[in-house]
Parts: structure tokens; sequence; C-alpha cells
């Protein structure tokens, strides 16, 4: 299975779309039960929605902000993945942090975006010449009417798999 042939067909396949997410529901056992669903991904975005479900709700009816720290690091994670390919390099988070700022009473969208210029300077030039590189990336999740519910920022230490010194 190519991750990237796959993620290259989604915005025109709808069956394609329904397979990738279905294959990262059964690689990604963690996040099946918040039914996560990537929406958009390509080369410079990565959206993925937190649906507004019973299992993802805390004491008070909103999205719970465990699931919505999950959604944020689906979304960055996915999309340095599908841009750096896990066969080169291994990605590992090292920090999440999150801000809350609205009451999450819809579904969510986690938006994690990168510009290939920015990709380039931040994360390729330096791994050339350092080995590795951490990649600090703010995620914003949305709710559908536009209410701002929450700022994540995680950081990404990415390394080549040559300079792995612990066993998988």
């Amino acid at each position: 299975m190519d991750l990237r042939s796959l993620i290259s067909s989604f915005p025109n396949s709808a069956f394609n779309r329904w397979r990738l997410n279905f294959i990262l529901h059964r690689v990604i056992p963690f996040n099946r039960p918040h039914r996560l669903k990537v929406i958009q991904i390509d080369d410079e975005k990565c959206r993925v929605l937190l649906p507004y479900r019973k299992k993802n709700l805390n004491h008070i009816k909103g999205l719970h902000a465990c699931a919505q720290t999950t959604a944020a690091e689906y979304a960055s994670g996915l999309f340095l993945l599908n841009r750096l390919g896990f066969k080169k390099y291994r990605i590992i988070m090292k920090k999440i942090s999150a801000e809350y700022h609205y009451q999450a009473k819809t579904s969510a969208v986690a938006e994690f975006s990168m510009s290939n210029s920015e990709l380039e300077e931040k994360v390729l030039k330096p791994l050339e010449s350092e080995g590795k590189v951490y990649i600090l990336c703010q995620i914003e999740l949305k709710g559908e009417n536009g209410d701002h519910f929450s700022m994540v920022t995680t950081e990404w230490q990415v390394k080549s798999w040559d300079s792995v010194k612990t066993k998988v």
C-alpha cells in the first residue's frame, strides 16, 4: 500500500477518500472511536473532521479537550507523513499543547497547512545538514459556523531512519 499514491488520488475519487479513512482507522486503532475523517489532504494542507458525537463529548456536551488535541495531532502528523514519507524519515511527537477559546458544541475541523517553501526551508534543508529537525505546527480547530474552538501546537521530531538508534 503506497500512502502517497492513495493520497494523490484523494480529491478525485469518493471511493479513495473512503478507502484512505478506512485504512487509517485500521492502522491507527487508537483514533478509531473518534471517527476522525480526513476531508482534505494535499501538498499544502490537511483538514480533519472531528464529529460531534457521544464518544467525543465531555460532561457538558461539548467536544472533549482531548478529542480536539487528537484531531489536531492527526492533521499535522498525517500532513508530515504525506509530505516526507515514512520510509526515509521517522516522525515522533515531542510535545503537544492547546489553548481553548470557545465551547465546542458542533463538529470541528482541524486544519494544518505549510507551504512548499516553508517545508523546504524549515524541514528539508535542515534535515540534510543536521540529521534531525524539530517542527512546530499550529493547528486551528473551528466549528461548522466558523467559531474558533481551539489552537493546538504540536512539536514533531523528524529524523532519518539511518540516524535512529532504537530498534522498531
